[in-house]
């Protein structure tokens, strides 16, 4: 009876965790994102992005389809709703935005790539060079941002990207809380887009991000939002 009970136990663990997400729509780390397209015969892939990021570098075969505009209605209702669509963007807010909007629409599997393509650099996924795509540009490397920030006393690092309305948000609180430290601290504000080598080489995967530097060595880091409180106590 013992045996029997355990093994019941066992089969509804399996099951629950193996239950499909709710109305269709389920969250991917970066290799389950790929091994689902790959495996998909019928992959519809969304990079909801904007222009200027899909051209420097996007998912094989996936289609344009920027969230701000009305690129991405004109192209969700131009797939097939019976069908599996993928969509991804930088670090997954935009995309799960999409995604809910897509099950709004009635597509019955919804995949949405976790943590977007700052996570696909980090799993040390490949971006498509297909015709149309340009390689993306590496921007700064790890070794000229240990320069920046080598012999400076104080300094945080916000990782930022123009899109992002929580960074918006924490730049102001940001700017006065290093004004308020009347030069003891210095500020310095990096767009992942345009350093997609350093995002990798430090494994960013979600912004707003910050670090603090003591004398060069990262000494407290934070992702998300953040409010003056918490920089007061650093």
């Amino acid at each position: 009876m013992k045996a029997f009970l355990f093994s019941l136990l066992i089969a509804l663990t399996i099951s629950s965790c193996s239950k499909p997400a709710e109305n269709g729509l389920q969250d991917l780390s970066a290799t389950e994102f790929q091994q689902s397209i790959q495996t998909n015969a019928s992959s519809q892939v969304l990079d909801v992005r904007t222009p200027d990021e899909f051209t420097g570098g996007h998912l094989a075969g996936a289609i344009s389809a920027d969230i701000s505009s009305e690129a991405f209605q004109q192209a969700a209702e131009a797939l097939d709703k019976n069908k599996a669509v993928f969509v991804y963007c930088l670090s997954g807010g935009r995309s799960s935005q999409a995604a809910q909007q897509l099950v709004a629409m009635g597509f019955k599997e919804v995949y949405n790539l976790g943590g977007g393509i700052l996570a696909w650099n980090a799993a040390n996924l490949l971006l498509s060079t297909e015709e149309g795509a340009t390689s993306q540009h590496a921007g700064m490397t790890l070794a000229t941002f240990e320069t920046q920030i080598k012999g400076k006393k104080k300094v945080i690092i916000d990782y930022n990207a123009t899109w992002c309305g929580p960074c918006k948000t924490l730049s102001p609180i940001l700017e006065a809380y290093v004004k308020d430290q009347k030069g003891a601290v210095e500020l310095i504000k990096i767009d992942v887009d345009a350093n997609p080598e350093l995002a990798k080489a430090k494994n960013i995967e979600a912004i707003p991000y910050l670090e603090l530097y003591h004398d060069g060595k990262l000494s407290w880091k934070n992702v998300g939002l953040i409010g003056r409180a918490e920089l007061n106590k650093l």
